[in-house]
């Protein structure tokens, strides 16, 4: 009886959530603050309806847990309502807070750390207490990171009351188009598409090793090229990548993590790249051509560093292509499947028309409904086949398509679950980094700390770029880096344009690195993963993001940022050995070329790639050299076929 009486009540919550995310999305906008406290509050009490306090908790029975999370559920409901019913008054004493204010936001804020602990985990929740203990005791910090400190009041209803936490970017990424895109999945799985996309995926890539997860890599970078929003790239086309990598054999979290970095690389690709390659022409005042041309050559470089740590992984795990005969037939999958193409082609038309990713989603929804019902009542139509079942009466069809409807957004609430909560928790780092001013402080270190080395000032912007992405978005993180850090570049001679390039791409790698890495947890989301530990699979995967800007600083001609007029030669060598460094680094780190490397193969294999990194002919030789060698040991000396026994 409690247990059924649970699932209608989390049924109907989880319904209404969906419907109020896609009027919000398509129809009518909500104030920012109203908007996400009721995404929020809904993920709250979804959250601790379906997820036990801890792992073998009790629900089917009345008992003290269960009175706990009924408590937790109308704690959330009312901690939600004070917002949306004194918004007013919220907004009117900013700073002044009533006793009642500062009790909300305590609760509110420990709602989302308990939440955040069933969901993902106490290794995130440890890092946004670490972060309030950090701004609480400020004056007893180290003098490199020292500050005021702020009391506990200042503290929750900073979190709570305002735009700066837990309803920051963070959670209006996932309360905005993140939820609508992860609805779409629910859609096409519920309704076939996915099956149908599947099918198409593997009748064209199944014969080829890892074939959707290099598919997904291309597919990304296509679309992030003109789409210029990692995470919504993540949604979009992940909702269907990701089943494929997962249906050939790829663990969750490395399908999402995959998505990750490759629509993270979206926002280097030209020509639109988030915006970047406009602001880029106004800050060095040169052409969108120029940007265009020194973009290109570094943005192709990282994806193929992705395609190469994926074909390692398909091929460490043994994940082969299949025999043809096998494989679905490409037309017999397309005539089947072809009213699902219409929602795709409309989101792409969407998309690449500068719709807003919210109102693309919401597009996508629709036209996939539309499309389903459509194809299901022209079925339904036509006269049964001689020996098929005997159609259903009209009420019996009708009633089973509005099962389907209620089943995907039942099941889109329930997948966004994991990535809200995952959002709203790192909305608690964003808050903390703004209150205290650590961003700031950490870019104007940058330049006492390096000593005027080129590579640990790239290292150290990065860091810096990391930090100031937790609170602001991938533009802001690039205006304020290039403000701040760019200078210091120029003044160690690193080209104005290469240096600009190299603070525009650190600015991206808060999309994919913990704890805040918002293309992950959208990954995550999709592929119904782990949050961190997606994370930590796209920091990995995404390693040339934070390995060629150093390049780009010391081989100025890799961007054609210096003197390319007079020196292509010198351009092509210096892109066949960045290149040829890549995958000895990729080969290194992953233990992986032909078959699995030996340690004596893995040395060399980071011999190969330190020399072809470094600047000078003699290092270029020497790496060369390195890898040769490796290539041999590995063509003629290879025995087995490397796998590893477990999935991919």
């Amino acid at each position: 009886m409690l247990v059924s009486t649970t699932a209608r009540i989390v049924m109907v919550v989880a319904v209404a959530l969906s419907l109020y995310q896609l009027y919000t999305a398509g129809i009518a906008a909500l104030t920012a603050l109203v908007q996400r406290s009721i995404h929020l509050g809904a993920i709250l009490v979804l959250t601790f309806l379906l997820k036990p306090p801890y792992a073998r908790a009790r629900k089917d029975r009345l008992n003290g847990w269960v009175i706990v999370d009924w408590l937790l559920v109308a704690a959330s409901i009312y901690c939600t309502a004070y917002i949306c019913f004194n918004l007013t008054a919220i907004f009117e004493r900013q700073g002044d807070w009533l006793p009642a204010d500062r009790l909300v936001s305590i609760v509110g804020t420990l709602l989302v750390l308990e939440a955040c602990r069933r969901v993902i985990g106490g290794i995130m929740t440890g890092i946004c207490v670490v972060a309030m203990l950090y701004a609480h005791f400020g004056p007893w910090m180290p003098e490199l990171i020292i500050h005021k400190g702020y009391s506990v009041e200042r503290i929750a209803t900073t979190l709570w009351l305002t735009t700066e936490g837990i309803f920051g970017l963070p959670i209006g990424v996932a309360a905005t188009f993140v939820f609508v895109f992860v609805l779409f999945g629910a859609f096409l799985e519920s309704t076939g598409g996915g099956n149908f996309f599947i099918e198409l995926a593997y009748a064209l890539t199944g014969r080829f090793s890892g074939g959707p997860a290099k598919t997904s890599v291309v597919a990304s970078g296509f679309m992030g090229s003109v789409s210029g929003s990692a995470v919504g790239n993540v949604v979009a086309t992940g909702s269907f990548t990701i089943p494929m990598m997962k249906k050939v054999g790829y663990r969750p979290h490395v399908a999402g993590a995959i998505e990750a970095a490759a629509s993270t690389g979206g926002q280097l690709m030209p020509p639109i790249m988030g915006a970047g390659a406009f602001l880029m022409a106004e800050f060095t005042n040169t052409s969108y051509l120029t940007i265009i041309k020194v973009a290109l050559v570094p943005a192709l470089l990282y994806y193929m560093t992705v395609l190469f740590f994926v074909h390692y992984e398909a091929k460490k795990f043994g994940l082969e292509g299949q025999p043809k005969e096998s494989l679905p037939k490409v037309g017999k999958v397309v005539r089947e499947g072809l009213h699902f193409i219409i929602p795709v082609a409309i989101l792409i038309y969407v998309l690449v028309n500068n719709y807003s990713p919210m109102m693309a989603g919401f597009v996508a929804v629709v036209s996939t409904v539309a499309a389903s019902l459509a194809a299901n009542t022209i079925k339904w139509s036509l006269p049964p086949a001689p020996g098929s079942q005997p159609r259903p009466s009209a009420g019996a069809f009708a009633a089973g398509e509005a099962k389907s409807i209620l089943t995907a957004l039942e099941k889109g609430a329930k997948n966004a679950i994991m990535v809200s909560v995952a959002c709203a928790a790192a909305g608690i780092i964003v808050g903390m980094v703004t209150l205290t001013g650590m961003g700031l402080k950490f870019s104007s270190l940058v330049l006492d700390l390096s000593y005027g080395i080129k590579a640990l000032a790239i290292l150290l912007i990065g860091a810096a770029s990391l930090v100031l992405g937790m609170g602001l978005p991938v533009t802001a993180s690039y205006i304020v880096l290039a403000t701040l850090a760019g200078p210091a570049l120029l003044d160690m001679g690193v080209p104005m344009m290469v240096s600009h390039m190299i603070v525009f791409w650190y600015s991206q790698d808060a999309n994919v690195t913990p704890p805040v890495s918002l293309a992950s947890f959208a990954g995550a989301g999709v592929a119904g993963a782990n949050p961190m530990r997606t994370a930590f699979t796209s920091w990995k995967l995404a390693k040339g993001l934070y390995i060629i800007p150093i390049i780009m600083a010391y081989r100025p001609m890799l961007g054609m940022g210096d003197g390319y007029e007079l020196l292509h030669w010198q351009v092509g060598l210096t892109m066949i050995t960045t290149l040829l460094g890549l995958i000895a680094f990729a080969s290194a780190l992953e233990r992986f070329f032909i078959r699995r490397t030996t340690w004596l193969e893995t040395i060399l294999f980071w011999v190969a790639a330190a020399g072809l990194f470094w600047p000078e002919y003699w290092a270029d030789g020497l790496g060369l050299a390195a890898f040769v060698a490796v290539f041999a040991l590995q063509k003629w000396g290879a025995t087995g076929n490397g796998t590893v026994s477990g999935q991919g």
